[in-house]
């Protein structure tokens, strides 16, 4: 093979290896996109309101919330309304609660002073609450709790939600006149009707994103009052309007049983007042479901509901 033959066989080599692809290196490995993290669910408060007898009607409104399958995250109570939260934080059910309030005697929580600032001490009250929850402070309930008391000193609103839960809820429910003031380490409490009718603005200051208010007062009809302690509670009745209606618009649902035919006095009404309770809870749940979605277990049959609580 001649010089030039060789040459020209090895430019062709050449080229052809130069014209081979080479091999791409493998592309590297792209990160895994991490899942978009859920926003968590949103805080439920309940906001139970003060209305002396009345509030028997916090106790329907707890069954059917019950029956619904609806837990909130915290309870906020005045008055009232810090019984029946403290109890239903307590583990206490709603159907337990009306059997407890059907059996309830006056007497048990009734202790009427001769002497003193006010009609009744409140100690039986409080032994009351604290025996039925087993001596439980406030910080060791199942559902976390707080109550609205009044300083007598300064007429600001304290917001229990640590120690003695009797003696808080004592202080939550000393109506000025008719319960003698709850000393606490040297301070007097009273009603915290008298700031926080329906503590609405306590419960979102304590974080609650959906808040679900219980007002059980009624307007003051034109009947006349049967008594000095009816006049009393009257009296308180209309001092505490105006702060409540300032504040219930804060609230995202609002159950407002019919208790126009109950007086705040009427103890032996309780069966009326849970009934009303009930109804009104039954007829606010739509609502209640538009502002949950998700959080909620799915509509309960309506022919599964007692017939009481429909009628």
């Amino acid at each position: 093979m001649t010089r030039l033959k060789l040459a020209c066989l090895l430019l062709l080599a050449l080229l052809a290896a130069c014209a081979t692809p080479q091999s791409a290196p493998p592309p590297a490995e792209l990160p895994p996109i991490a899942a978009p993290v859920p926003p968590p669910p949103p805080k439920i408060a309940l906001v139970l309101g003060g209305g002396g007898a009345r509030g028997f009607a916090h106790v329907g409104v707890l069954k059917l919330l019950d029956i619904q399958g609806l837990k909130p995250d915290f309870i906020v109570g005045t008055s009232a309304g810090s019984v029946a939260g403290a109890l239903y934080a307590s583990g206490i059910n709603g159907f337990d609660l009306q059997q407890m309030a059907f059996e309830l005697e006056r007497a048990t929580i009734t202790d009427w002073s001769m002497f003193g600032k006010g009609l009744i001490r409140g100690d039986a009250l409080q032994a009351f609450v604290n025996q039925l929850v087993h001596n439980k402070p406030i910080e060791q309930l199942a559902i976390p709790f707080a109550c609205v008391a009044t300083r007598v000193d300064t007429g600001q609103a304290v917001l229990f939600q640590r120690g003695n839960l009797g003696q808080a809820v004592r202080a939550s429910s000393s109506v000025p006149g008719v319960f003698q003031p709850t000393v606490i380490n040297g301070v007097e409490y009273v009603d915290g009707g008298l700031v926080s009718p329906v503590p609405i603005r306590y419960a979102r200051q304590m974080g609650a994103d959906i808040v679900i208010a219980v007002d059980v007062s009624t307007p003051p009809n034109s009947s006349a009052t049967t008594g000095k302690l009816d006049v009393l509670m009257r009296t308180f009745e209309i001092m505490g309007q105006s702060i409540r209606e300032a504040e219930l618009p804060q609230a995202d649902v609002i159950i407002r049983p019919d208790l126009s035919k109950i007086a705040s006095t009427d103890f032996d009404s309780r069966q009326l007042a849970i009934l009303q309770g009930e109804r009104a809870a039954l007829a606010a749940m739509p609502k209640i479901r538009e502002k949950l979605g998700a959080r909620l277990p799915p509509p309960l049959n309506r022919d599964a509901v007692p017939t009481a609580m429909l009628r």
